[in-house]
């Protein structure tokens, strides 16, 4: 599709038989393009569901949490983040604050829209994005963190290699290849030390105890370890946490577990146990392990 004809409507059928899901087009402070997929139910009470590092709106668990969603008669908005999928934009390997921009705009635009943001949910480094947001701007009630990372010095390792700092320094950049040698993205200094100086347990202090956060782990999780899932608990003051048992980073076996535990959450299912507190005293109560069916 040209850019002219995109430009001619941004709201725009992506199946003619999902007569609700629409693309929508929304334009960021940097002026890039993001795309993104609304799936109305009828309802103005919107959930925005952000993905995470090199993901996209259409992958596990992005569509599986929006289809149970809309099932529930509730309406979601999920988008590519600047460079990711089919929004504008140069792919960066930090940029979490940005992507908190990013966020920042689709809710404009859908508030603009009339539209009652009811929750943000974001998975792996869109964990990370959703708190940082409600950090800065408290002007969400419910985040959901899946899978997020708490020490963001952890797992550049593996990326990178060992002597990631010597190389960066060396020559300003490191590219990243896969098994086959084919270059993948490129880590600069710049987008390096925007992690490292990313402060996550500044950011869960600074969120209002009035916002409810659930944060949600696989006690497989083999990318990030679930023991990050704890310091979340520790820092953020209305808190609930839940470890699915037997799950991986991205709940591959566990979609439904996963969706219909933050659905749980989102429409305050009184059935679901543990207390939403989970200051230190109190933290072993706070945790709600969900032992796999499969």
């Amino acid at each position: 599709m040209s850019e002219t004809r995109r430009n001619q409507s941004n709201h725009e059928r992506i199946d003619s038989s999902e007569n609700q899901h629409r693309r929508v087009v929304i334009e960021n402070s940097h002026g890039e393009k993001l795309v993104g997929v609304l799936q109305d139910t009828g309802s103005t009470e919107t959930v925005v569901i952000c993905h995470g590092f090199q993901s996209s709106k259409d992958r596990i668990p992005m569509r599986t949490i929006a289809n149970v969603f809309e099932r529930a008669k509730i309406t979601t908005f999920r988008f590519d983040f600047t460079g990711n999928g089919e929004s504008q934009g140069t792919f960066q390997y930090g940029n979490y604050r940005r992507e908190a921009e990013d966020l920042r705009s689709v809710l404009q635009h859908l508030r603009g829209e009339n539209r009652e943001i009811s929750a943000i949910i974001g998975h792996s480094k869109g964990g990370n994005v959703v708190l940082l947001y409600a950090a800065k701007y408290k002007d969400v009630e419910t985040v959901v963190n899946i899978s997020g990372r708490f020490f963001l010095e952890k797992g550049i390792e593996g990326r990178l290699g060992k002597d990631y700092m010597k190389r960066i320094k060396e020559d300003g950049f490191i590219d990243v290849r896969n098994r086959k040698g084919k270059f993948e993205y490129r880590v600069t200094e710049e987008s390096l030390k925007d992690r490292l100086t990313t402060n996550t347990h500044e950011a869960c202090l600074s969120i209002h105890e009035n916002c409810r956060v659930l944060t949600v782990h696989g006690s497989d999780d083999r990318i990030v370890s679930v023991t990050e899932a704890y310091e979340f608990a520790k820092y953020i003051k209305n808190h609930k946490l839940c470890v699915i048992e037997g799950a991986d980073h991205e709940f591959t076996s566990h979609q439904h577990q996963l969706a219909s535990t933050v659905l749980s959450f989102f429409k305050k299912d009184e059935d679901d146990s543990g207390d939403v507190s989970t200051s230190t005293r109190d933290l072993t109560r706070a945790v709600v392990p969900i032992t796999s069916r499969i």
